[in-house]
């Protein structure tokens, strides 16, 4: 009996693994194109331009991100490529192009990325986040900047975020009082230890907030705001410092403050910011998609953080990746809190996209990113149907890419 049961269970996952290779039908790219929504973002780093990657057969992926001419040129490297090989096309993106691609391109890149894993997950029939392992939380918990609603004050605006169901209340320690452009450094630090009482008023003595510096204050005012507000305990103070000098004042601030700090927006790949994760002079990287280059960057970032115990606390994009971050994140086994300012926002291009609720973002099991796109309110802004191959690729003898 017991061999019996040994071998039908041998059947029948041979059967299950042959259908799983059959699910994946050899196909081509045949088209990738571009659409600008009706409030398009002009930020690259918080593009919400939607991407499509098409294919011969009749499925088609959704992304977001990057702009129309850097979306082009990644593009042309993937018209009659095969898109269930995601790591191989990234690399070709990647490299073939001699100079690595900066900030702006990666975002390009990682936009396509978004709709390749798309289409994989309706090609499978599966969420994205089930092709990644499964999930490792029940939800994501969010924090929104500003409140919804609650009234005038800080204290109230906090008091309200909290009840509606948010982990945390974030404010800017950038914004100046009464509008203008007038920024007094050294006065603002005194102002911004004020609104932080209010906060922690607000949240209760066991409550979240978060603050953002917004990279605003140079060294030295930074260590004072983040020595000003230890004794309020913020669950993070974001991007202290200004993103040029980072890799010297992180450290620095580090050894200097007790406050949890938090950067990344800015960055691009993981080598930007490897070592401040690997010295743990970050308690959490603001990493986020498709800035970093998709999902198949934004998971070994995760691994690097999981390694060294450090938090993801992904920066606000746009609703495609937004979508996509609950996937990818929701793996991952570490402390993550996503920012989120939706709310129940109906998007007039995205009939569905993240599933929202008392504060919380909650994964789906919708085929691939589980998003639904109405193209009638987007403007078509690129089309490319044709390959880019003047480029040479080396590979090495086992066939995998290599540098040129």
């Amino acid at each position: 009996m017991r061999r019996r049961t040994f071998l039908g269970s041998v059947a029948a996952a041979s059967v299950a693994s042959q259908c799983a290779h059959a699910a994946i039908p050899k196909m081509k790219i045949t088209r990738v194109r571009a659409y600008a929504p009706p409030n398009l973002n002009p930020l690259f780093n918080q593009s919400n331009m939607v991407i499509t990657v098409e294919t011969d057969a009749g499925i088609t992926g959704i992304g977001e991100g990057g702009s129309k001419d850097t979306i082009e040129q990644c593009a042309g490297r993937l018209i009659g490529k095969d898109p269930q090989f995601i790591e191989k096309l990234w690399q070709d993106m990647y490299r073939s192009f001699f100079y690595p691609p900066g900030r702006e391109k990666i975002a390009a890149l990682g936009g396509l990325d978004l709709a390749l894993w798309d289409l994989k997950g309706k090609v499978l029939g599966q969420p994205v986040h089930a092709m990644l392992g499964g999930l490792a939380r029940n939800y994501c918990e969010c924090y929104i900047t500003g409140g919804v609603g609650g009234g005038p004050s800080y204290k109230e605006r906090a008091q309200a975020a909290i009840a509606a169901g948010y982990r945390a209340f974030r404010l800017d320690a950038a914004s100046v009082r009464g509008g203008g452009t007038t920024f007094n450094v050294r006065e603002r630090i005194h102002q911004v230890r004020r609104d932080c009482e209010e906060v922690r008023e607000g949240v209760g003595k066991d409550g979240d907030w978060l603050i953002d510096f917004h990279q605003r204050f140079d060294f030295a005012d930074a260590l004072r705001g983040c020595k000003l507000l230890e004794d309020l305990e913020p669950f993070l103070v974001e991007d202290p410092v200004r993103t040029e000098a980072f890799l010297e004042d992180i450290p620095k601030l580090r050894r200097q403050t007790t406050v949890p700090l938090a950067a990344g927006e800015e960055w691009g790949q993981r080598w930007d910011f490897n070592k401040l994760v690997e010295n743990h002079d970050l308690d959490y990287v603001r990493a986020t998609l498709p800035n970093v280059g998709g999902i198949t960057e934004m998971r070994k970032i995760a691994a690097i953080c999981e390694t060294h115990f450090v938090g993801i606390v992904p920066h606000f994009t746009g609703p495609i990746a937004e979508a996509a971050l609950v996937h990818v994140l929701g793996t991952f086994p570490g402390p993550v809190l996503f920012e989120y300012n939706y709310q129940s926002q109906k998007i007039p291009y995205l009939p569905l996209y993240a599933d929202f609720k008392d504060g919380k973002l909650w994964p789906n099991e919708r085929p691939g990113l589980g998003v639904e796109l109405d193209l009638k309110p987007l403007k078509m802004v690129a089309e490319i149907t044709q390959p880019i191959t003047d480029r040479v690729l080396y590979y090495r003898p086992d066939g995998s890419i290599t540098n040129w």
